[in-house]
């Protein structure tokens, strides 16, 4: 288990601006892996109320559970949990629980009762990621609900060092800033979209 603060700056890009910046950064194509976030909430999006989210992620190489919950500014507190492809799968398909661990317990602490998540849905993402200036940058090309989206961030452990990183290399690439929403929002927005 971890428990860490998350800041991150995101960016939408277009097509072209995403492989300008891959070019620019000389990514290849073997640096990129794809990735599937299944997010989970409760019928009544008990964590949607909180501005919190949960989702398991699958690599090629881990399964963990992860429960964001807002702090300060636009830092998030991320507690995750180790799972095994097992658990995970089972959990996917709705025949196992979550597991006892920190996630769960964090879950309890909001009054939320695991076994009344339920899995509203998957985005699969294509990323890859380089330090950059004491931080991490983050390509990602994400699929969701009939739409894909193109974004950049940029993870930092300071918020005002960060930011201005993050804008001086946009401006130098001449790529317009357009913050994004999380992930967890754009997907549920687009989920919303297609029941209308």
């Amino acid at each position: 288990m971890s428990q860490e603060l998350e800041i991150e700056f995101k960016n939408l890009l277009t097509p072209s601006e995403f492989e300008q910046l891959i070019a620019h950064f000389h990514v290849k194509p073997e640096a990129f892996h794809l990735q599937h976030n299944h997010y989970f909430d409760t019928k009544e999006q008990a964590l949607r109320h909180l501005k919190s989210g949960l989702r398991i992620r699958q690599t090629p190489t881990k399964n963990e559970v992860t429960l964001k919950e807002p702090t300060n500014g636009i830092a998030l507190t991320e507690t995750t949990d180790s799972l095994t492809l097992d658990e995970a799968e089972a959990i996917l398909q709705g025949t196992q629980d979550f597991p006892e661990g920190d996630v769960k317990n964090r879950l309890q602490s909001l009054h939320i009762d695991s076994k009344e998540l339920q899995k509203i849905g998957t985005l699969s993402t294509n990323r890859a990621e380089i330090k950059y200036k004491g931080g991490l940058l983050v390509f990602d090309h994400s699929q969701y609900a009939d739409q894909e989206d193109y974004e950049l961030e940029y993870e930092v452990q300071d918020e005002v060092s960060g930011r201005f990183i993050f804008q001086e290399l946009l401006q130098s690439l001449h790529i317009p800033i357009r913050p994004a929403k999380k992930k967890l929002a754009r997907f549920m927005q687009a989920i919303q979209n297609k029941k209308e």
